[in-house]
């Protein structure tokens, strides 16, 4: 009996590799690889983590934005009241003020927007994909021209960065190693430490260079907030928030710096900008570079926790199959059929045994027959003498179970 289950669990696997490979042939683009898997598992993570953050920040930020526009339309009202200007005459008096934003106008003067520096600032907010909307063409010559400059001037920025973050990863990991190879040499592992340099096996961890450009960043941002809390007024929580949205090239411009008028004389102060831009940007970029590494680990470890899942999920209902077979179908008799064609046509009887319907079929010394039921799995042998003078009774004693062992007879020649 051991026997033929293990038999039948073969059959069984090998059908279900080829539907497998039928399946996958048919369908190839269903059956997705790691990678596509990977893609998929974080266009979903992604889709989550955004839902998540906007109900957070709506359920932080929607108070105050609704606070504000009662307050903006009592102010309105109470300056028409005061000065007897029409409300609708004030209201679009300052759409008028919104559309001259654009151009750089500002209830207080500035910096000029368009001259050398205050174009060059443009491009460079351009190039590094800050954006911070302060200042934009307003023609449409400039408009135009914008788009084929940024093409080409984003692409390269990109090149620049991705080798800048080579160097930076080469520089970190050099450092590293001459890091592991002191510690190694005062632990007093020199020998090893030479085996392990001349083969190579020794690499620098990744959550090793990512703290070091975490501490890099921090220790730029932190520098740079110093300064543009003391240039431009702002706090120190406010200079810290400017410089990650303009690191992380997100520039929401609701702070931007060097647009002050007294800012124009001071030409120490735009190179240090510029120059703190640059490192920032650089150095977040390659902190994100490195971050992004580490979660596609945590996704692959994801992937393969769930693999793990879904295989143990399959072999438990593989096991537990024929157990629901054998519910499903336990009223269902099994048919046999004897192999020798010497006797046919004799009477078929139906008796029971162990309470399941079963067929038994008279059958000749040595006789061997097998059955057609998918779920028995036994083998038929009858090994009994025939003789005209013996009962019902007395045949039907003879055929009995033996260790899933059948004693059956042969088929009639009506069911062959």
């Amino acid at each position: 009996m051991t026997l033929k289950h293990t038999k039948k669990r073969k059959r069984l696997q090998s059908l279900q590799v080829t539907m497998k490979k039928d399946f996958t042939c048919c369908c190839p683009s269903l059956i997705p690889s790691r990678e596509t898997a990977c893609f998929y598992l974080l266009c979903v993570l992604i889709a989550l983590y955004m839902l998540a953050g906007a109900a957070i920040f709506s359920s932080l930020e929607r108070p105050a934005e609704l606070k504000a526009h009662q307050l903006w339309e009592k102010r309105l009202r109470d300056f028409s009241h005061e000065h007897n200007v029409s409300y609708e005459d004030l209201k679009s008096l300052l759409r008028h003020y919104e559309e001259a934003r654009t151009a750089g106008i500002r209830t207080e003067r500035g910096r000029a927007l368009w001259d050398i520096p205050g174009a060059f600032y443009f491009v460079g907010t351009v190039v590094s994909t800050i954006g911070f909307g302060v200042t934009a063409p307003s023609t449409v010559t400039g408009k135009v021209l914008l788009v084929f400059y940024g093409l080409l001037g984003c692409s390269a920025t990109i090149l620049f960065f991705n080798l800048f973050l080579e160097r930076v990863i080469t520089l970190l990991s050099l450092l590293i190693f001459w890091c592991h190879r002191k510690r190694m040499g005062h632990s007093g592992q020199e020998g090893r430490d030479s085996e392990d340099e001349r083969n190579g096996e020794w690499k620098p961890s990744v959550y090793q260079v990512t703290l070091i450009l975490f501490v890099a960043v921090l220790l730029v941002a932190c520098g740079a907030a110093s300064l543009y809390s003391a240039m431009e007024g702002w706090t120190y929580m406010e200079s810290l928030y400017f410089c990650f949205v303009a690191f992380s090239t997100v520039g929401f411009g609701d702070f931007v710096s060097c647009q002050r008028e007294h800012h124009e004389g001071t030409w120490a102060y735009q190179v240090a900008n510029c120059l703190l831009m640059l490192l920032g940007v650089c150095c977040t970029y390659s902190l994100f570079n490195i971050i992004s590494v580490i979660i596609k680990q945590g996704l692959n470890l994801m992937l393969k926790t769930l693999a793990w899942m879904y295989s143990g999920i399959n072999h438990n209902r593989l096991q537990l199959r024929p157990l629901f077979k054998l519910c499903f179908t336990a009223s269902e008799p099994p048919i046999f059929y004897c192999e020798d064609d010497t006797l046919r046509g004799q009477q078929v009887q139906a008796v029971s045994s162990s309470g399941h319907g079963m067929m038994w079929h008279s059958c000749v010394p040595n006789a061997i027959g097998k059955c057609l039921c998918d779920e028995a799995q036994v083998e038929t042998v009858c090994q009994r003498e025939i003789g005209s003078g013996i009962s019902a009774k007395q045949e039907q004693d003879n055929c009995s179970h033996e260790k899933n062992t059948v004693y059956a007879r042969p088929l009639p020649t009506w069911l062959n």
